[in-house]
């Protein structure tokens, strides 16, 4: 009997005609979009006298450029508000539902799918945004696709894709005090580079990816793209059931029941063969931060900044130059820089497990005066349940200033910039020059780390400055 990796399964089942010595036609099952990928998709439509084939498929919500405050007036920015309202019109004239700003499901995409139960064990999810990926903690197979695809699956609800090559990742043994998944997939990133899962579909797998929340498997998924894969995977199980149960869209009643038992099936065969295998143990594992210009560029915040013996020619040439933009330099601690902003936000960190966990370490204390702190919950939800359980006064009187739902500071594509010269301690998922503003400068880092930045106005261990 033939031994399936838990990808292979739910690929090969939405396969609907493989072409020889070509990509696959793939079926998706739900395509989410936003306000900036999909404009010149649907005048594309427009123009050919295509409509869109299955309407129920599709989710919008508006997030990538949105303001985050004052979200009940007119969008200031003219581009941003083209956009906003391109996407009103779109979604009115084909019939496909909307989360639109003020409405109480407002949010990011790749925050609202989960939170609704939109997203589900063994689907196809696409969207015009890398961090599709995100949804592949719940065991589907989720990816980021370009406008011309995006125009392809509204038409026809498939995609032209060649099946990628398979990575296993497994994680072992109980994480540190203080280490988060946010430290689990920088550290991995870390090790194997920006590029290390090219060509790839990792899934994750181990008693340390077991142990986590779904909040915390989304964020590891979330970031597989910033190890160059095509996407990544989680195997469902109990921990995926009861965060979707009693969810708006999650299958009740006999329907769960059926659900639940195709949902067990999902997982890699024992003796299932990948393409590459990787283990890494979870003692290992310290609070991570990023010291350059790509999420590869990761170090324990306790340890130095690699220096450049070893290094020749153009690798040692984009090293200084990434070290150059930073201000930093070969072989310094970067524990003690003084940082100017943190951002606590993103599909990666702004769930309410993340808003939680920063209120929990600040509670009682005050940022320090040198630091601009920003909270932007990834939706409505966990805007409105951070303010029911007490956390958004407990931000505020430590000195945090809470945003409305939107991508924010990630990618600055709003007014959330982070100016020219000045550090900022991120939740978000890139680093790149210019990522949050022309000219930041971008240190990725978890919610506990960055609320330790955020007290002490300098590059912090956790540990430290938490004991409790």
């Amino acid at each position: 009997m033939e031994k399936n990796t838990l990808f292979d399964k739910i690929w090969d089942a939405h396969v609907v005609k493989s072409v020889p010595a070509g990509p696959d036609v793939f079926f998706i099952d739900k395509h989410f979009i936003h306000e900036v990928t999909s404009p010149v998709a649907f005048l594309n439509l427009e123009k050919r006298g295509i409509g869109v084939k299955y309407p129920h498929r599709t989710i919008a919500t508006p997030d990538h450029n949105v303001p985050t405050v004052n979200q009940d007036q007119t969008i200031k920015d003219k581009l941003s508000r083209m956009q906003v309202e391109k996407l009103r019109e779109n979604c009115a004239k084909y019939g496909i539902e909307l989360h639109d700003l003020g409405s109480a499901h407002h949010g990011i995409v790749h925050v609202i799918g989960p939170e609704l139960g939109v997203t589900q064990p063994g689907m196809t999810i696409v969207c015009g945004d890398s961090h599709t990926s995100t949804h592949g903690a719940f065991g589907a197979i989720a990816f980021g696709i370009g406008t011309s695809e995006v125009e392809m699956v509204l038409a026809t609800q498939c995609i032209m894709q060649s099946k990628p090559k398979k990575m296993r990742i497994s994680v072992e043994g109980a994480l540190g005090k203080g280490v988060t998944s946010k430290d689990i997939i920088l550290y991995i990133i870390s090790k194997i580079s920006a590029a290390g899962a090219t060509g790839y579909f990792v899934e994750y797998a181990g008693s340390t990816i077991r142990s986590l929340s779904m909040e915390a498997r989304m964020t590891i998924c979330n970031m597989s793209i910033e190890m160059g894969a095509r996407g990544g995977l989680i195997a469902p199980d109990q921990t995926t059931y009861d965060f979707l149960k009693g969810k708006q869209y999650a299958p009740a009643g006999d329907d769960w029941e059926k659900a639940v038992a195709y949902w067990n099936t999902l997982r890699t065969d024992d003796g299932a063969v990948f393409d590459q295998e990787l283990t890494f143990d979870a003692v290992d594992i310290e609070p991570m931060i990023t010291y350059g210009t790509n999420p590869g560029m990761g170090i324990k915040v306790v340890d130095n900044i690699p220096t450049t013996e070893g290094m020749e020619g153009s690798n040692k040439t984009s090293y200084l130059k990434s070290l150059d933009y930073m201000g930093f330099a070969p072989g310094e601690p970067i524990l003690g820089k003084s940082v100017d902003y943190v951002f606590v936000g993103s599909c990666t960190n702004g769930r309410i497990e993340d808003i939680r966990a920063v209120a929990q370490f600040v509670k009682g204390h005050k940022k320090a005066d040198s630091i601009t702190a920003w909270i932007v919950p990834g939706s409505r939800e966990v805007e409105k349940q951070a303010q029911a359980e007490g956390l958004v006064a407990i931000l505020e009187e430590a000195g945090f200033e809470l945003r409305q739902p939107g991508c924010s500071a990630c990618l600055a594509m709003n007014d959330d910039k982070i100016p020219a010269g000045k550090y900022a301690v991120s939740t978000s998922n890139r680093n790149f020059e210019g990522r949050q503003g022309p000219g930041a400068r971008t240190l990725l880092a978890s919610p506990l780390t960055v609320a330790a930045v955020a007290i002490t106005g300098r590059i912090t261990d956790p540990r430290e400055v938490f004991q409790n």
